[in-house]
């Protein structure tokens, strides 16, 4: 798991998707009950298999000598616990995505990249309230996702992201190669969308039939796409 993770976050710069140390990747093991993390505030440069943190499900380091987990553990802890199905979670600030996080705005579906990824909008988070970021910041950044997906009636499968108010994305998957992958999605289709709105005023999302074409294609029972 150590080595998984230590690959999935050294990707992330590889793919532009953060800076400095701005993003971090996670992997559950529920049978094991055990998180693996990158350690806060580490450089990419730097780190090694052996930075990778190990945490039970509550977040809680397990190993005697380690470095801190990153900040978000506990955001990941509460997503795991809620998200049943999600093996793997990134967080990251990337640049187009968090246009749309600051703009408190969900991305629509505008075409056929979007939907190969992502069933529909991807949803963005009502902003905190003052009294959740001083009580337990990240781990209400947890809970307001979840709160977003229930009170939306979302399939977080289906839709494997979520922009958070004002602060960024998170996207998640089956393996840490997966969540990664969905991150670099997500990017790319927050920059089309920005440059369809600049383009046209209609706005209009992807018409229901062509959006269900092209995810079931990739997702579910009848899926066809790929050597599977």
């Amino acid at each position: 798991m150590k080595e998984r993770v230590y690959q999935a976050n050294k990707r992330l710069p590889e793919e532009g998707l953060v800076k400095l140390t701005w993003g971090n990747v996670s992997e559950i093991d529920r049978d094991l009950g055990i998180i693996v993390i990158k350690p806060s505030g580490v450089d990419y440069q730097t780190m090694t298999v052996d930075s990778m943190v190990v945490c039970d499900l509550t977040g809680t380091p397990k190993e005697a000598k380690t470095l801190k987990p990153s900040s978000d553990i506990k955001t990941h802890a509460l997503l795991y616990k809620h998200f049943e199905g999600v093996k793997a979670i990134v967080h990251t600030h990337s640049t187009n995505a968090v246009k749309w996080a600051q703009a408190q705005r969900d991305i629509p579906a505008y075409g056929t990249t979007h939907a190969d990824t992502f069933y529909g909008s991807v949803p963005c988070t009502r902003p905190l309230r003052a009294s959740e970021v001083t009580a337990d910041y990240e781990k209400e950044t947890g809970k307001v996702i979840v709160e977003t997906f229930e009170k939306r009636g979302l399939d977080p499968l289906a839709c494997p992201a979520v922009l958070t108010a004002g602060h960024g994305p998170f996207t998640w998957g089956q393996s840490a190669e997966q969540a990664v992958s969905n991150s670099i999605v997500l990017e790319e289709v927050a920059e089309m969308a920005l440059g369809t709105e600049a383009l046209t005023l209609e706005r209009t999302p992807i018409a229901d039939y062509l959006l269900d074409k092209h995810y079931f294609r990739k997702h579910g029972e009848h899926a066809y796409y790929g050597q599977g």
